[in-house]
Formats: C-alpha cells, sequence, structure tokens
C-alpha cells in the first residue's frame, strides 16, 4: 500500500470531475484524478456525444429523402450501420485523444481504477491511499429502470441502442424524455415504426407546456406514435421481440423495447455511508455551494438532486474549484442552465416557464410572446416550422425562453444571456439580429415584449 498526496482529489472523470481537474490546477492546486473506466465519462463516451452523431446521421438520411423539394436529385438507399458506427466512434476517439492530451499537458494525475472513500480526505484504489485536503465526488449516473422490469435480452437502455448493429423496424421506447424522443428521432428517420410510452400527460414533459403540445403535433405528423398518461405494466420478450402491457390493457408489439425512464446516481459502493455522506435515494445531499455535509467533500453533477446535463456537471466543477480556492463563484440555479434537445425538431428552453413564472410573479405580473417561425425568412429556407416563446416580468426582465423548431439549440446562447443577465426586452430591442438568420425570431420576440414588434402582431 502507497499513499498519494494533493491539494484536491476527484473521484470521477467525467464532465464534473474533469472540469474541476482542469479549474484546480489552473488555480495552483495538485490534483489526483480517479477514473475506473474513461475520461469524459458518459456524456463523451455513451451520452452527448456519440448519440448527436446518431442525430446527425438521421438528419442527413431525412434531407437525402426530401432533397427533391429543394432542387436536388438524390435518391436514399438506407442506412449503413457500420458506416455509422465507425463515424459515431471517430467523433467519439477525436474527442476521447484531445481530452487525455490537455489533461496530461496540465499536469493532472490521472489515477486508473475504482475508488471508495474511506475517510473525509481519503479515497482508495487497488490498496493505494490518494489523500488530498479536499474531495470531490463525481461519480456520474447510470440508466436506471422501473420497479419490476428487468433490463436484458431484447429490453435495453440507451447504452446498448448506441451500440445495435443493425436498425429495428419496430421499437417500443418507455419514457418521452429527452432520451426516449432523441433515439425516437433517430430510428423514425432511419425508417423503423416507433411507439413512445409516457406516464405523464404529454411527451418533453419538464418544457413549457406550449412547446410539449407543438412538439407532439410534429411528431404525430412525422409518424412517431406515443400513447400519454398511461403507466408501463409489464414486458415478455422471446427471440422474436418483445409484447409490452400497459395498466390499461393495451398491448404493444415490438422488436425492441427502450428503457428511456431516466438516470440514477452511480454512488453504490463509493464509501459514502461509511464516512456519513448525507444521501437520497442514492443522490448525494449538497448545500448549494455544492459542499456535503462532511467538512471538505464536495460533489458535483448528475449525482447531485437536479437537472443531469454535462454542462452542468462542467459548471459545477469549475465552481468546486474556485470555492475551494476561496474565489467565491456565482451559483446559477437550475431553472436558469440551458436544456436542448436534439430531436426533429428541436427544443431549446431556460428560465421559468409561463406556468412556473406566473406562480413565482403572480398571474397578472406577467407577459408573455409566442412568435411562430413561419414568418422568419432562414427556417423557411431551411423547411422547418416552430416557434419562440419569451416569458418576462411586467415591467421587469425576461425570465424565460422556449424554442422548438429546427436548430434552434444554436440560439439557445442569447436566451441564456437575456435570462441570466436579467435583461429587459427593451434593453434587447435596440440591438440587431443578423438577417437572415433564425436568430431574428428572438429579436423579434423582445421588440413584441418591448411594446415595438415590426413583424409580429
Amino acid at each position: 500500500m502507497s499513499d498519494q498526496n494533493f491539494d484536491v482529489v476527484i473521484l470521477g472523470g467525467g464532465s464534473g470531475g474533469y472540469a474541476a481537474a482542469l479549474r484546480a490546477v489552473q488555480l495552483g492546486f495538485t490534483v489526483g484524478l480517479i477514473e475506473k473506466n474513461k475520461l469524459g465519462g458518459t456524456c463523451l463516451h455513451v451520452g452527448c456525444i456519440p448519440t448527436k452523431a446518431l442525430l446527425h446521421a438521421a438528419e442527413v438520411a431525412d434531407v437525402a429523402r426530401d432533397s427533391a423539394k429543394f432542387g436536388v436529385k438524390a435518391t436514399f438507399e438506407g442506412v449503413d450501420i457500420a458506416a455509422v458506427t465507425a463515424y459515431r466512434q471517430e467523433v467519439v476517439t477525436s474527442k476521447f485523444k484531445g481530452l487525455t492530451g490537455l489533461v496530461k499537458m496540465r499536469g493532472i494525475t490521472v489515477i486508473q481504477g475504482e475508488g471508495k472513500l474511506v475517510s473525509p480526505t481519503t479515497v482508495e484504489v487497488a490498496g493505494d491511499r490518494i489523500i488530498g485536503k479536499n474531495v470531490i465526488l463525481a461519480t456520474g449516473s447510470y440508466s436506471r429502470s422501473l420497479p419490476g422490469l428487468e433490463l436484458g435480452g431484447r429490453v435495453i437502455t440507451s447504452e446498448q441502442a448506441l451500440e445495435l448493429d443493425f436498425v429495428p423496424k419496430k421499437v417500443a421506447v418507455l419514457g418521452g424524455g429527452v432520451i426516449g424522443v432523441e433515439f425516437s428521432s433517430v430510428w423514425k428517420s432511419w425508417g423503423a415504426d416507433v411507439t413512445i410510452i409516457e406516464a405523464l400527460p404529454h411527451l418533453v414533459p419538464n418544457e413549457d407546456e406550449s412547446v410539449s403540445k407543438q412538439f407532439e403535433r410534429a411528431y404525430r405528423k412525422r409518424g412517431i406514435n406515443f400513447k400519454l398518461g398511461v403507466r408501463f405494466q409489464s414486458v415478455t420478450q422471446d427471440a422474436h421481440g418483445v409484447v409490452v402491457t400497459l395498466e390499461n390493457g393495451e398491448t404493444i408489439e415490438a422488436e425492441l423495447l427502450l428503457v428511456a425512464v431516466g438516470r440514477g446516481a452511480a454512488t453504490a459502493g463509493i464509501g459514502l455511508e461509511e464516512v456519513g455522506v448525507k444521501t437520497d435515494r442514492g443522490f448525494v445531499l449538497t448545500n448549494e455551494r455544492l459542499a456535503t455535509n462532511i467538512p471538505g467533500v464536495y460533489a458535483v453533477g448528475d449525482i447531485v438532486p437536479g437537472l443531469q446535463l454535462a454542462h452542468r456537471g462542467f459548471q459545477q466543477g469549475v465552481f468546486v474549484a474556485e470555492e475551494i480556492a476561496g474565489l467565491n463563484p456565482i451559483v446559477i440555479e437550475d431553472a436558469n442552465i440551458p436544456k436542448v434537445t436534439y430531436s426533429d425538431p428541436e427544443v431549446a428552453s431556460i428560465g421559468l416557464s409561463e406556468a412556473k413564472a406566473r406562480e413565482v410573479h403572480g398571474n397578472d405580473n406577467v407577459s408573455t410572446y409566442d412568435l411562430s417561425l413561419a414568418g422568419n425568412g432562414k427556417s423557411h429556407i431551411l423547411g422547418t416550422s416552430g416557434s419562440v416563446k419569451v416569458v418576462r416580468v411586467n415591467d421587469g426582465p425576461v425570465v424565460g425562453v422556449h424554442m422548438i423548431g429546427a436548430r434552434v439549440g444554436e440560439l439557445i446562447g442569447e436566451a441564456q444571456l437575456a435570462v441570466n443577465w436579467e435583461a429587459y426586452p427593451e434593453d434587447i430591442a435596440p440591438l440587431l439580429h443578423a438577417h437572415p438568420t433564425q436568430n431574428e425570431a428572438l429579436g423579434e420576440a423582445f421588440l413584441a415584449l418591448a411594446g415595438k414588434p415590426l413583424h409580429a402582431v
């Protein structure tokens, strides 16, 4: 057994862990970063990056299929899944090499292996003790299931869905949140018959209701089936497929069932109970400054209750490194973290929904403007419909922006600045938005809320 001493020891090398490591060394700390798999974690290897590669391949399939309406003669001959896999893996491998090179260049000590917290300052890895003045827990998440729903065979998670070497003809998807609708979008673009099962009343249920309703219309138009407000009861499988039974007695037959009901905190067996770190259903409880109940021990990313987003984990990693350095960084509330769903259509949002804004600020003290993309030149060129909805406090700031349509994820940057800087629509109204861009739709919505709509009515 040997001891290694650092200023900061980080358990987990995903988005939260590696961001904490990079910022900590920048601030002059020595860092030991422990990772049992590969640096980059879920996001890089089985989450954000590879799934977006599949979504881009799906978009290319749709463009090829619809090329005639743009005056281009092309034929869609099908999906070469081996070539899609090679493309996906090339993207991931390239990013992974870049990350490992950066971490090495910055002088971060990477310790390969499974770590366990054995004291408030010590993580044990294969018998060696990695000791830090501060410890950051960043162990990430896993695809969870429902009670009584066993994963395996034809009942798969997003990790197995990524690795499929064929395009299924018929798929059932349990869960109408981000992961469920993104895989549904890919498979439909590739020619599969898809049915989504969602227990809540809407698809993408965490979004503003107006966006959810437009999303459902778009999926209906695409021929994606969905059952809303009905719970899953059971599933049986054989060599040929699955039969899913819902609580209302309905059954759905498919080749595969994708279970996309959320992600649990990957904290089992990492020593939290023994050291006395407080948890709730596996999630690590922290204060708003990400400190646990044990002095010197922090937690970041998917193991902290709230939005499970790579960029949230990344920001929290940077935040904790700065907190340890005494820089007193600013807390960003979950509501003010940008969210993007990369399906067709895309959804992007930040801040309060209309309903939440009225609840917080009073029903009569909130105004909204919901601008259709129909009049936007660039959206017409792209052949997309959708809308940009802005929520403001009367005589006050913009508190929410909710968008749906192709490529609206690229508009979230300005939206998050408006919300996080508490800008008034009147502040933004004089600023220019390049023409022709979809960004103009945001500008027009701000103009309308400032009381001087140009194209809007």
